[in-house]
């Protein structure tokens, strides 16, 4: 019964762009540039694309006339605000990249982490795209790809990890993590938190698995894993948990700085020097880290510089040639550890 309503369903979508570049063969750039009259397409490439989409019926829709026809070059960029010190920097490095190449952003927020409606997905697209840039967690939200996919829209995404159908800019998260769980190791903690990041982003996973492989490499070590999503909130309840257990941890590794200040607020208010009686470390090296008493010892990468790379191979793959594009699909940036005064040696006071 199932399969009988399924059937009768399927008329009522229409055909996209990823069905007519799927039956032609060729890219979803190549068939926008076939249905606005564009060159550097072959006859032999055109006349394919012309038959899938009569065979599809496929209507083009505004956002795939306008991805070509437009001679400004209009970058949606879609972002969210979890981490006001994270999105500063992000915001600050697109701009700059804009400004240098003469692009003008169109902004879309989502709110609380929440990726965008489709409704307002594709009113953005309808105002005409050169191309979209995702911002963290977006460049991994399966509802955005797809509405972006569907329309044919170059996409690069920062903090995301490698896919054919977008450009990906980030660092080695598990590296980071396995360095700054090895500092922590080498200064004598061996009970030690980690609070993870938002689970539906792959750079949580690799941070917990950098954070796993240093920890292996050690005897003895007592590890307490607890949830968090990249929020100051989520940190506050990752901490008061860490720090009421019968025996505490003597470090904690939270997966970004806004969780690591959150577990500095809650040592504070549990009367825990900081770093004499706990060693709080971080990820990301935001304007926090170094504004946090005591100043907090990260992993620095650097998200100005990742969002104008991601910027800057965007534009340089919306003007490629078709077929002819060099631009990398994945670009990976250095990171490095920033010591500060929020690291010491476990307590010989703390819970045995």
């Amino acid at each position: 019964m199932r399969k009988v309503m399924a059937k009768s369903r399927q008329p009522t979508r229409g055909a996209t762009v990823v069905d007519v570049a799927k039956r032609a063969g060729v890219s979803s750039m190549t068939v926008s540039r076939v249905i606005n009259c564009r060159p550097g397409v072959s006859e032999e490439t055109r006349a394919l694309v012309e038959d899938a989409i009569k065979a599809l019926a496929y209507t083009p829709n505004v956002a795939a006339r306008n991805l070509v026809t437009s001679t400004e070059l209009r970058i949606g960029v879609i972002y969210s605000s979890v981490s006001a010190a994270f999105m500063s920097e992000f915001l600050t490095g697109v701009f700059e990249e804009a400004s240098s190449r003469g692009a003008r952003l169109i902004l879309l927020k989502g709110e609380n982490g929440r990726a965008p409606n489709v409704t307002a997905l594709k009113k953005l697209l309808a105002s005409g795209l050169s191309g979209v840039l995702l911002a963290p967690p977006f460049g991994e939200a399966p509802e955005v790809l797809r509405v972006l996919r569907e329309a044919g829209c170059p996409m690069a995404a920062v903090g995301a990890y490698q896919s054919p159908d977008k450009i990906c800019v980030r660092i080695d998260d598990r590296a980071a993590s396995y360095q700054m769980t090895r500092l922590l190791l080498d200064l004598g903690h061996r009970r030690i938190g980690f609070i993870l990041g938002n689970p539906d982003q792959a750079a949580s996973a690799e941070r917990m698995a950098g954070f796993y492989a240093a920890v292996r490499e050690r005897e003895g070590v007592e590890v307490q894993v607890v949830q968090g999503d990249f929020t100051y909130v989520s940190g506050l309840a990752a901490a008061e948990h860490l720090l009421t257990l019968p025996k505490r941890p003597t470090a904690i590794f939270a997966s970004n700085d806004d969780m690591a200040a959150a577990v500095v607020s809650v040592a504070h208010r549990q009367h825990l020097d900081v770093p004499a009686e706990l060693t709080v470390v971080g990820f990301d090296d935001t304007a926090a880290a170094s504004t946090l008493w005591p100043p907090l010892t990260t992993v620095h990468q650097p998200v100005r510089q990742l969002a104008a790379e991601a910027l800057g191979l965007l534009i340089a793959e919306i003007g490629a040639q078709p077929g002819k594009s060099r631009v990398p699909r994945e670009s990976i940036l250095d990171h490095e550890i920033v010591k500060r005064q929020s690291t010491g040696v476990p307590s010989p006071s703390s819970p045995a």
